[in-house]
């Protein structure tokens, strides 16, 4: 084991520790000035697909739904500890740099969902597959395929295995800190919830985060809203704090700017997940016409987990008076539950326990998609894809029993780091082809078409599945 560790631990730091999101944020700024910053030129379009597909098939799964799963994905304990922990290490400098790197990452989260729907594959069922596994084979070629391995395998270690338990555990501590529910209970009845849905596929999937997830969303936005509407005259304030702890006009904790900036860009990464290859494997499955379509309603995912749901976090914590510039000792989720109370009294707590619960519950339903997708790659199995859906069952059951989850976190950042390299490098060899897509597009809406469809027909060296484009015109 301390063999193990060792080799985790320096995989660790060659990737998280001081390449990966350098790697990120200059990619990031690359994609946005090269694509010609398309994730604002495209904003209003965002908002379209919050609205019912009438005509989508209704045995596809919506890009709408798609939407939902993706934003349950991202949207966890990130949002709620993770902005909590950002404050507390950089000051409130940190959410300046949390904002700034989900407007880069949007584009990052275009370009890869894009690709995602490009490469996607129609399975016997009618459902569609897709993701950088298999943007690789059949956007770089077979030579490739040693890396969408390497990049399966990571995705199953650090999606399906490691961050499951670790949502299991996080469910479990706030029942039995709040409830007084003992770590079993709560365990079985996760476990059993998890196997109900994840037993019926994508589609069970999608239907279940199209109920939770406005529910989980609206919720955490409406709380912060009445907190910000008790404080206020305290706002502007809390914003120009944020804006001068960002740039170090004021010195909320030791380290300073680059402490905030560090926090911030690490802490915003590790939320909304732009660029680590994770959310377009949820992407692939959307019926859309156009692949650029996709892309922007994933482009839209981040900003509902960072510029949003993160926000209201933020804006908890820095309106009330328990955070204490450069104090320790309250931290984390603890920090938001104690500050959410502050404003509004002790059944706040109650509520956020509800939050917690739905924020997690939605991230393991995603975390267990992303595994079926990887091993999908690996192997058709149906014996192998039963035994994955059990094996979660399992994971997320002793997650919630252990009194402590955090040792998973040794293997599957590690996992997360490589898996966001191998991603990265994908990105950066495909992202010509990326530009022709969304070159094709801006030019059909130049010419007056108002829901650009996608004709394989036209980039004939590509190696797409007609099949999977119905909407294309007819020889």
């Amino acid at each position: 084991m301390g063999f193990l560790d060792t080799i985790f631990n320096a995989i660790n730091d060659l990737t998280w520790g001081w390449a990966l999101i350098p790697f990120l944020v200059v990619l990031g700024v690359f994609f946005t000035i090269a694509s010609g910053f398309v994730q604002f030129r495209f904003f209003k379009r965002m908002f379209r697909v919050l609205r019912s597909d009438t005509d989508a098939d209704p045995s596809k799964i919506s890009a709408r739904a798609a939407l939902f799963v993706s934003v349950g994905g991202r949207v966890g304990g990130g949002n709620i500890a993770g902005v909590a922990v950002a404050i507390t290490a950089g000051g409130p400098g940190a959410v300046f740099w949390m904002w700034a790197i989900a407007l880069v990452g949007m584009c990052s989260a275009l370009i890869e969902a894009t690709l995602a729907q490009l490469y996607k594959r129609t399975e016997p069922g009618g459902d569609y597959r897709g993701g950088p596994a298999r943007s690789i084979i059949h956007g770089l070629g077979a030579n490739y395929r040693w890396l969408a391995v390497i990049y399966s395998v990571c995705l199953i270690a650090s999606f399906a295995i490691g961050f499951n338990a670790f949502q299991g555990n996080t469910v479990a501590g706030a029942a039995l800190d709040s409830l007084s529910i003992p770590r079993l209970y709560t365990g079985i009845a996760l476990s059993l919830a998890t196997g109900i849905i994840v037993f019926g596929g994508i589609h069970r999937i999608a239907k279940a985060a199209d109920v939770i997830v406005p529910v989980m969303a609206i919720g955490y936005l409406a709380m912060a809203l009445l907190i910000i509407v008790i404080n206020l005259t305290s706002l502007p304030g809390v914003i120009i704090d944020i804006v001068a702890n960002a740039f170090g006009f004021r010195e909320a904790v030791a380290g300073g700017v680059g402490a905030a900036i560090a926090q911030g860009l690490r802490r915003g990464l590790f939320s909304n997940e732009a660029g680590l290859g994770s959310a377009p494997n949820v992407a692939a499955t959307a019926y859309v016409r156009h692949p650029v379509s996709q892309g922007i309603t994933q482009s839209f995912s981040v900003f509902i987990d960072t510029i949003l749901i993160c926000s209201c976090t933020a804006f908890i914590i820095l309106l009330g008076d328990v955070y204490v510039p450069g104090a320790d000792g309250v931290d984390g989720v603890i920090l938001t539950q104690q500050s959410m109370v502050s404003h509004v009294g002790s059944w706040a707590q109650y509520y956020l326990t509800a939050a917690i619960f739905l924020f997690s519950f939605s991230s393991i339903m995603y975390n267990y998609y992303l595994g079926e997708n990887a091993l999908s790659f690996l192997t058709n199995s149906k014996m192998a894809q039963n035994a994955l859906r059990v094996a979660i069952m399992a994971i997320v059951f002793l997650g919630a029993v252990a009194p402590g989850a955090t040792f998973v976190f040794s293997f599957s950042d590690p996992m997360m780091g490589i898996l966001a390299v191998v991603n990265l490098l994908a990105l950066m060899m495909l992202f010509p082809v990326a530009l022709r897509i969304i070159n094709d597009y801006r030019d059909q809406l130049k010419s007056g078409v108002k829901r650009p469809v996608f004709d394989p027909a036209k980039f004939p060296d590509l190696d797409t599945d007609p099949s999977a484009w119905p909407d294309a015109p007819k020889a």
